[in-house]
């Protein structure tokens, strides 16, 4: 699997690529903030809108692909930009094409978000998930630990409320050391 970070101008010329990602993620089932059918258009907006906050720091996105460049994977951590929370990230938008699915590339995105976040500094990641769903079985297998879950928490995309199931996995220590500050 080749991985790369994306910038902010990165990010947009790869938005259409992206949104055909996103686009079959929504139209696999998967509870990831959008309903079926997904616009590509829509979608392509949608990660243009996210350049911002990856220009600013706010947002890291990563992408998995393979030659000669096809996106197939990606995964983000939303950075923390409160002082008493520089040292806890969200994991978001974890997302496998489902041609490529059964490769090992969700693990493997998952991994370098995690390895990203505690070069970082940060020892805390959190995410949520639908309860049920397969990315479940990633999380607990890759050490994540349930919270609890919250029913009716986000419409799936036929629009059917679904519980989520909070995690969280911690990558070091604790506290918040003079890297993250």
């Amino acid at each position: 699997m080749n991985t790369v970070r994306l910038d902010a101008a990165h990010l947009l010329r790869l938005a259409g690529e992206l949104a055909e990602l996103l686009a079959d993620t929504v139209a696999g089932g998967a509870s990831v903030g959008f309903l079926a059918p997904l616009d590509r258009a829509e979608a392509a907006a949608w990660w243009e809108e996210r350049s911002g906050a990856v220009a600013a720091g706010r947002l890291a996105v990563w992408v998995a692909y393979e030659e000669p460049g096809r996106v197939l994977g990606t995964v983000s951590l939303a950075l923390p930009d409160k002082p008493n929370s520089v040292h806890r990230a969200e994991l978001v938008k974890l997302m496998v094409h489902r041609a490529a699915r059964g490769r090992g590339l969700g693990r493997g995105l998952l991994g370098v978000a995690e390895e990203a976040a505690a070069a970082r500094g940060i020892t805390l990641l959190h995410l949520d998930t639908e309860t049920g769903s397969p990315a479940e079985r990633l999380y607990r297998s890759s050490g994540w630990t349930p919270v609890g879950t919250i029913p009716d928490y986000a419409a799936d995309p036929s629009g059917v409320p679904r519980p989520t199931t909070i995690y969280y996995k911690r990558l070091g220590t604790g506290g918040i050391s003079p890297a993250t500050r």
